[in-house]
């Protein structure tokens, strides 16, 4: 009898989680995490919703680093969504581990926010996630996007990105 050697099909790569290779991590803001027991699954390894949590976690605080409270945003009324979501899990993390998860403000358009994420080792020589996300203004009264960012958000941005 013949064997027939059948190879794994492969995702083909995507454009917007580039190749682990081209990315370079200057100008990123940086969240620490060490994996607790309840960011894993019964392997000890980390579940796939952490890893999102911790993307949240880190945009919250590099908004905060920037003078915006996400508190102060829920007052006024303006949450922020999030629209669309990619992400390519590269090399799994274990329990005990510490990674760094790296953001930054790829583009701001409008009410549009796009955020690249990287999650790393602490020496940055392990590439463990590559993910994009894109939010947009809500008006939470009315529940409709705003058409503009409130004024408060978007000096805070002009002053520290380029937005559109």
């Amino acid at each position: 009898m013949s064997e027939k050697k059948t190879s794994q099909p492969k995702l083909p790569p995507t454009s917007a989680l580039e190749n682990p290779s081209s990315h370079e991590f200057g100008n990123w803001f940086e969240y620490p995490v060490r994996v607790q027991p309840h960011h894993t699954d019964y392997a000890g390894l980390v579940w796939h919703g952490s890893y999102i949590a911790w993307m949240e976690e880190a945009r919250i605080e590099c908004l905060r680093s920037i003078g915006i409270e996400f508190t102060d945003l829920v007052a006024i009324g303006c949450d922020l969504l999030v629209v669309e979501l990619s992400v390519r899990y590269h090399r799994s993390i274990q329990l005990g581990m510490a990674v760094v998860v790296k953001t930054r403000m790829a583009e701001v358009t409008g009410v549009r926010i796009n955020w690249d994420y990287v999650i790393v080792s602490t020496d940055g020589q392990q590439l463990y996630v590559t993910a994009k996300v894109t939010l947009v203004a809500l008006d939470r009264e009315r529940g409709k996007i705003m058409r503009q960012l409130p004024a408060s958000v978007k000096d805070a941005l002009a002053k520290n990105f380029s937005i559109k």
